[in-house]
């Protein structure tokens, strides 16, 4: 970006993640993604479609799938762990298991079965509010925790301990239960937000608690994700609170996908990430992925939807419009994408959209004529401008074509 025009008062006092951090990202899409109530559950072959484009955009670890959950859940997360190794994929599995043997066993008949370990996310309730609901104490979760985690590292599983609700759950059990998870074989904990309670001081509070009373008295290289949900609308500003505090990696999941209202969206960690220099792979496939997943599992993505919605990058007014094209014509496609956007279109394999409309001005129509390589006569440019302050919309490019004559369009065509 062209920093020395841009005054950033994000980074003022320093910045809130120093670069230089390895970020992690783990893709929930298929398996908490799957959990929301509207979606419909993608065939295996738009499943591996989706495993594909999460490998291109760099994401690092992939949930495919709780196996215990029945025999298709089984086969779908055996197909994508075999694509995996087949494909020599760099993306690492993790399938998701409550803590009980027969939610693991699966996960180590498969892992046997492709001839790769699986990392398995063992999961359980951990609040007081979960507690007093089932009849739990905390001396039961304990011992539930370590018979788990034990069974599956001494098959040779790398384990992921999960907590629900760790952002309600009572300062001594986290201690107690993440610890017992650590001395049990667990290399990795998650502290999650499971229905979207936590600020971003919280997810702060409660990560950097996690680390100072956990991970370092155990003397362990252990890593730290964080796994929230969006029922506040805080997610992203959540996990980035996390990461500011010492977390390793994030889950979320494409569109936000989830129960309720979803996951941390993973479009746009990877965008946030990306401007913040925390990452720096390619990320020109992120709308095909988002819109993949969209196809996949029947969920539209509203227009104006960050990054990958359609109208994202697109603009009908004529005062921004105008900015833009003087931008371009100084043949700096970089200044175009920053003078009215915080995203600058060209980092995500996307493009400034100029459109016309009744808010439009005539740099727009002069702008939409050469885009296409007709010429922008003073008649044609007047009967367009005329046209569009009367209209209730924006035009479509049909629309357009109709407004310009059969002759000219007919010419652009042939030229196309």
């Amino acid at each position: 970006m062209k920093h020395e025009l841009i005054h950033d008062w994000n980074t003022y006092t320093g910045a809130e993640i120093p670069t230089g951090r390895r970020v992690m990202l783990n893709d929930e899409t298929l398996r908490d993604g799957l959990q929301n109530p509207s979606v419909h559950d993608p065939s295996i072959a738009e499943k591996i479609e989706i495993l594909h484009l999460m490998e291109s955009l760099g994401i690092d670890t992939v949930n495919i799938g709780l196996p215990g959950a029945g025999p298709r859940a089984y086969a779908d997360t055996e197909a994508l762990a075999r694509e995996i190794v087949q494909s020599r994929m760099k993306i690492r599995p993790n399938c998701a298991a409550r803590t009980l043997k027969n939610d693991i066993k699966p996960i180590i008949e498969i892992s046997e079965r492709v001839g790769m370990p699986l990392e398995a996310a063992t999961f359980l309730g951990s609040s007081p509010i979960r507690r007093l609901v089932e009849d739990w104490t905390v001396d039961h979760l304990q011992r539930t925790t370590e018979e788990a985690v034990k069974f599956a590292a001494s098959a040779g599983l790398p384990v992921m301990y999960v907590t629900e609700d760790t952002i309600r759950t009572d300062p001594s059990t986290v201690i107690t239960l993440y610890s017992t998870a650590i001395r049990a074989g667990a290399r990795a904990i998650v502290l999650c937000d499971t229905v979207g309670h936590a600020t971003p001081r919280g997810a702060y509070n409660l990560v950097k608690f996690a680390i100072d009373e956990v991970v370092k008295p155990s003397g362990e290289k252990i890593r730290v994700d964080w796994h929230g949900h969006n029922d506040r609308g805080l997610a992203v500003a959540n996990s980035l609170a996390a990461i500011a505090a010492g977390a390793d990696q994030v889950h979320a999941a494409a569109l936000a996908l989830g129960e309720r209202v979803g996951n941390t969206p993973m479009e746009l960690m990877l965008v946030n990430l990306r401007l913040l220099d925390l990452i720096d792979q390619d990320l020109s496939n992120l709308k095909k992925y988002s819109t993949t997943v969209s196809k996949a599992t029947h969920t539209p993505i509203p227009p104006n939807y960050p990054v990958v919605g359609r109208d994202a990058f697109r603009t009908a007014t004529g005062v921004h419009a105008a900015a833009i094209v003087k931008a371009y014509k100084k043949g700096d496609e970089e200044l175009a994408n920053s003078i009215y956007s915080g995203v600058p279109s060209h980092l995500f394999g996307l493009e400034q959209i100029i459109e016309i409309g009744p808010l439009s001005g005539r740099s727009n129509v002069i702008y939409w004529l050469e885009k296409r390589g007709i010429p922008a006569s003073d008649e044609l440019v007047d009967r367009i401008f005329d046209a569009a302050k009367k209209a209730q919309r924006i035009f479509t490019d049909e629309e357009l074509f109709a407004l310009i004559g059969p002759a000219t369009a007919a010419g652009k065509s042939r030229a196309n």
